[in-house]
């Protein structure tokens, strides 16, 4: 039957789909065409073999010959068949003496003693009478698939039969070339004797088992059961297993303790598993499974296995931009923090140390099997640096270093991997007053600097760069004094004065006030670069500052005039009698007469 007879079979079977009497096969033409006196003749006065005319009898076979077989239907001729007639298409023959089988009665002449016998047409018979019956109560059949036509496949089923793609599977088969030359079980939906069509379905018969697995499935299946299912497919997630009638979750966080990166490395389509079930909804016929739960959990033994402080070896699993993961058994994977990787404050990137399957030795820093965490460190298996630090580094040794970090308070540099110390921006510069570290160091670069402080158990080391020389404040009060007068460049102007470059690192304040002399009506304009002489009002070393004028030097003030005091005559006569200039002490004067008035006084 070609595949356009088959299609045009089911177009009529949808526009006139039942026909109430059973229509007889081309096989039961002879019984039409019989004798019509013998037709209408009592059966009684016939003979025996006229009355099977266009039947099945059972006949004996008698003897068996290369080419022919006889029988015995019980009339009083023996019936003579082909050989061939009772060989399979391999050739292999079927029956033996003594067998009884149904044979098609074509003719009887009763006058010749002959009969016409017919095993093909007898089983043809069989057949349709079997699928009528199958398909009126709706029992199985089987059939072999023999060929893919138009819209499904034929199946041999004793006659030839459609099987539509639809109906070839509970879902549509993308393979449908797979069911060939196999045999399958199917029920009849459509039958048509007349036109010798016939449809099946493989998907109801499916349909039916999946419902009594069910069925079953659910009489026994609970929260904790253990059943077994054959994996179905599988997916980025996890694998369904058909647990018969029913399918199930495997979850590929189910499948094992230990991390599995795809469900494919635990299972394999059409594998069967042994699997537990998690939990089960009866209202939406979900059923979440597990395999991880058929074996113990190995985070139950993790705080007698692995101790805090413990070391031992596990295998990196994966890298990430924040650490490693170990695995220290299969279900227990640990995280090494990049922080614990190394003893150096500028941590690598993870890669850069360990790589996926290489095997690593760590230590245990916590353990939390609550949470299924556990925190490893590389760093404390290998000796920590600064416990020794002081043995080869000692307060005051000139040391080299790289700044490997600016801030904003200074800058870190690496003496050596995992120990960095500080350069305070204060200890940058005797002279300089940076803002910002940068103005004077940068990224990468060596520098040499003095150990100023050690404190091994707190892990701070100070440096100093400025300590490499001396301070020039220090020697500067015995250069100049206050009221010399010094030469110096302009090195910036501010809104409050300007900052003079005295050499050697050394700046001085012309304040604004000290710009200009009395005579002027406002202090002098001073531009950046210009050089002068001003003349130094202050000096503080210890401050780090210098005053500069540039008013002139007020002339000195004459000393104020002693005013004499008139000496005594006493004080006189004693300094000239020291001297020499007058005699020793004089006789006393006789005190003069008064003078007579009226007349010249005496001699």
């Amino acid at each position: 039957m070609s595949s356009e007879e088959v299609l045009h079979s089911l177009e009529v079977f949808e526009q006139a789909p039942e026909a109430e009497a059973a229509v007889p096969s081309p096989v039961s033409e002879p019984a039409d065409s019989a004798d019509p006196g013998i037709m209408g003749a009592d059966l009684a006065t016939l003979p025996a073999a006229a009355r099977h005319e266009g039947e099945i009898v059972q006949a004996t076979i008698v003897k068996i010959t290369d080419t022919d077989v006889l029988v015995d239907v019980g009339m009083k001729s023996e019936g003579v068949l082909a050989v061939g007639e009772f060989k399979t298409r391999d050739g292999a023959l079927t029956v033996s003496p003594g067998d009884v089988v149904p044979l098609w009665v074509e003719r009887f002449d009763e006058q010749e003693g002959t009969i016409t016998l017919s095993r093909q047409k007898a089983a043809a018979v069989q057949v349709w009478e079997k699928i009528e019956l199958a398909h009126r109560d709706q029992t199985n059949l089987s059939g072999r698939v023999l060929e893919r036509i138009k819209g499904g496949l034929m199946v041999d089923i004793g006659v030839r039969a459609f099987l539509p793609g639809s109906q070839a599977d509970l879902r549509p088969l993308h393979n449908i070339e797979s069911l060939l030359q196999q045999e399958i079980i199917c029920k009849v939906i459509k039958v048509n004797r007349k036109r010798n069509n016939v449809v099946v379905s493989r998907k109801l018969v499916l349909e039916e088992e999946r419902d009594l697995r069910k069925a079953e499935l659910l009489s026994r299946i609970h929260e904790g059961a253990e059943v077994t299912g054959r994996v179905k497919n599988i997916t980025d997630y996890g694998a369904f297993l058909e647990l018969g009638g029913m399918d199930g979750l495997l979850h590929v966080t189910d499948m094992a303790w230990g991390r599995v990166r795809h469900p494919s490395e635990v299972v394999q389509v059409g594998r069967e598993l042994r699997v537990k079930v998690l939990k089960y909804d009866a209202e939406k016929g979900r059923i979440s499974l597990g395999l991880k739960q058929l074996t113990p959990d190995p985070w139950e033994q993790a705080p007698k296995a692995y101790p805090v402080g413990s070391r031992l070896k596990g295998k990196v699993m994966s890298v990430t931009d924040y650490g490693a993961f170990v695995e220290l058994e299969p279900g227990i994977e640990g995280l090494v923090h990049v922080s614990e990787m190394s003893w150096s404050r500028r941590p690598k990137h993870p890669s850069k140390l360990v790589q996926p399957g290489e095997l690593a030795e760590v230590a245990v820093l916590d353990l939390n099997p609550a949470q299924r965490r556990i925190s490893l460190s590389l760093k404390q298996v290998l000796p920590d640096p600064w416990t020794t630090l002081s043995d080869r580094i000692k307060v005051g040794a000139v040391v080299s270093a790289r700044i490997r970090n600016l801030t904003e308070f200074g800058a870190f540099a690496e003496l050596e991997d995992g120990v960095e110390g500080l350069i305070h921006i204060s200890d940058l510069s005797w002279t300089q007053k940076p803002k910002h570290p940068s103005e004077i160091v940068h990224k990468g670069q060596l520098v040499r600097a003095v150990v100023l402080s050690l404190d091994g158990q707190q892990r701070r080391l100070s440096l100093g760069m400025k300590q490499l020389e001396t301070d020039p404040w220090m020697a500067l009060d015995s250069k100049i004094k206050v009221g010399d007068t010094v030469k110096g460049k302009v090195a910036r102007v501010v809104s409050f004065g300007a900052f003079v470059d005295l050499g050697h690192g050394i700046e001085g304040l012309c304040h604004s006030s000290e710009m200009g002399g009395e005579e002027q009506a406002g202090p002098k304009p001073l531009e950046a670069g210009s050089e002068h002489e001003f003349r130094v009002i202050r000096l503080e070393p210890a401050g780090k500052k210098v005053g500069l004028s540039l008013r002139t030097a007020p002339a000195p003030e004459p000393p104020p005039e002693k005013t004499k005091r008139p000496e005594s005559p006493s004080t006189m006569m004693q300094a000239l009698s020291s001297a020499g200039l007058l005699p020793a002490e004089p006789a006393p004067l006789a005190p003069a007469k008064p003078a007579a008035m009226g007349g010249e006084p005496h001699a």
